[in-house]
């Protein structure tokens, strides 16, 4: 790889929303200042590893169907977190789904070229934007572009509480057809199969989609893949702290549901969930500050 190619940083809009282009010798991805949420990332020379939706609206105040939603300081329906999640939001204010910080516009930090990547750090400070959660906390999302793609959500207690949070990177990955691929990693961990009146079971070897998915698997202690035989890839998933992940795809019925999703569009995508839910949310205790993420590559088939 010629380390002298272009790398940079630029601002850009789609749509309605201000964004940001990253371009290393290894490939490019583009972030949206709203929510903080990583639309696109596309290694050089490969197809995408990340799926946006060709419906997507680029509107704002409206999050976007696919790449990488920030989900934070709850997960999923607000009712089925933890208690002491759920004590943070104030009695009866609005919960939307996956929180609401996917919907707030997110400040630049840091951003520019290093040698052989590039880098890009948006920070959100609290409380603003949102009058139910009235804490005092600031996130950063560092995203960094080189041979692979690393994402760094850090949560800062600013106050004089303790912080109780669910969060995800609620990653959508591109695959050639779901029906051939198979999740591998999660072999022997438990999972909640919240299709089956949230029941507990055991993963018994790797995963493939068959039907409607949505699980969350606790005490997760290695690397997850992707095993894409219609593209002869592998896609790579290198947790950090975090010891719980979603596996997502909503299949045939629920498809015809969704907001800014093809009918068809469940066969092109796979959402794996790098996550702290369930039984693995996160305390930040004040004045400290506490990192999530995850490290995406793409390798040829079948590494």
């Amino acid at each position: 790889m010629d380390e002298k190619l272009s790398t940079a940083v630029e601002a850009c809009t789609v749509g309605e929303l201000p964004c940001w282009r990253l371009v290393s010798p290894h490939g490019e991805a583009l972030v949206a200042r709203q929510g903080a949420q990583l639309l696109r990332y596309t290694p050089r020379g490969q197809r995408p590893v990340v799926w946006l939706s060709d419906a997507a609206a680029f509107a704002a105040g409206q999050p976007v169907r696919g790449g990488i939603p920030v989900c934070w300081p709850w997960f999923g329906q607000f009712d089925r977190n933890p208690a002491a999640v759920r004590a943070m939001l104030a009695a009866g204010a609005d919960a939307p789904a996956h929180g609401f910080v996917r919907a707030l516009d997110w400040d630049v930090a840091e951003a520019g070229p290093q040698p052989g990547a590039a880098r890009l750090c948006l920070r959100l400070v609290l409380p603003s934007g949102w009058g139910g959660w009235q804490h005092a906390a600031e996130l950063m999302l560092e995203v960094r572009l080189d041979e692979a793609l690393t994402l760094t959500l850090s949560t800062r207690n600013t106050g004089r509480e303790t912080l109780t949070i669910s969060q995800a990177l609620h990653t959508y990955f591109a695959v050639s057809d779901v029906r051939g691929v198979t999740v591998e990693g999660l072999e022997g961990t438990h999972y909640v199969d919240t299709l089956r009146e949230w029941s507990m079971h055991v993963q018994q070897g790797p995963l493939p989609i068959e039907a409607e998915t949505d699980r969350i698997y606790t005490g997760i202690d290695r690397p997850l893949s992707i095993r894409d035989p219609g593209w002869r890839r592998t896609l790579h998933v290198q947790a950090f702290g975090s010891r719980s992940a979603v596996v997502w795809n909503p299949w045939v019925d629920k498809s015809l549901r969704l907001s800014q999703f093809r009918p068809d569009a469940w066969r092109d995508m796979l959402c794996i969930e790098t996550a702290r839910v369930w039984d693995d949310v996160l305390h930040v205790e004040p004045g400290a500050t506490e990192q999530m993420g995850m490290t995406l590559r793409s390798s040829d088939w079948p590494a």
